[in-house]
């Protein structure tokens, strides 16, 4: 089963993101239906997956599945680049390759998932871990530091950047903290002290460094305690 999907999944990324030239997407992008290197895509991903599956016969239903979904799937997309955010839709498009993919490899190999999976009181507390550290961590460091409010004067800044920043960096140290790999962390606070004194000794302000040191070891305490308390009740379970 997962040697099948591995496949079918390298023929994909071969032929979605390999062999696909950016004049490819952007013929696709102004011709739509019309465009020629939409049926090349097309071929190209039939000649990825036949290669890689050694031309073998037992799958051609699965190619034939594979094929023609893709070619709706892109030909929706192309119709639809206009209507939707373009991040979304791109989400969306591969998100839905992979489940045909998933599918399948269930028709070859049935998949034989119990719903208790869903439930085992492991896999609850990894997800309860990383929505605290993502989602809810922001929430609450939002809360705590409410009481200090710096004004962004910097117009350069990408918006929910610092957001987005603090969430990765969470998940990184949880991740770290669940693999005993410390030196990761030491690794992260290293590279984020370098980028945050150059931005802090060009500002030469006291009241914004002071935030963002608080800030820093919010986030950093937060993803740790977490980690620890997910290494402390991991055995117990």
């Amino acid at each position: 089963m997962i040697a099948l999907f591995i496949k079918l999944l390298l023929a994909h990324l071969i032929g979605d993101f390999l062999l696909q030239p950016t004049k490819w997407v952007m013929d696709k992008a102004h011709k739509k239906i019309k465009s020629k290197y939409l049926y090349a895509h097309i071929t190209v991903h039939l000649l990825a997956l036949s290669v890689i599956l050694q031309f073998n016969f037992k799958y051609i239903w699965g190619i034939i599945i594979i094929i023609g979904s893709h070619f709706i799937i892109d030909l929706a997309k192309l119709y639809l680049n206009e209507k939707v955010n373009s991040r979304w839709l791109f989400i969306i498009d591969q998100l839905g390759h992979i489940i045909i993919l998933l599918l399948v490899v269930g028709i070859y190999n049935p998949y034989n998932i119990s719903i208790d999976y869903f439930y085992n009181t492991r896999l609850l507390l990894t997800v309860s871990c990383l929505l605290f550290v993502t989602v809810v961590s922001s929430i609450i460091m939002k809360v705590l530091v409410s009481k200090w409010q710096i004004e962004n004067t910097n117009e350069t800044s990408l918006k929910d950047a610092g957001a987005y920043i603090g969430m990765l960096e969470r998940l990184f140290v949880f991740v770290f903290i669940a693999m005993n790999y410390w030196e990761g962390i030491g690794f992260l606070i290293t590279a984020k002290s370098v980028f945050r004194f150059s931005d802090l000794s060009k500002a030469k302000d006291r009241k914004l460094t002071e935030y963002i040191l608080i800030g820093t070891l919010l986030s950093f305490g937060l993803a740790i305690s977490c980690g620890f308390i997910f290494k402390m009740v991991l055995p117990l379970i």
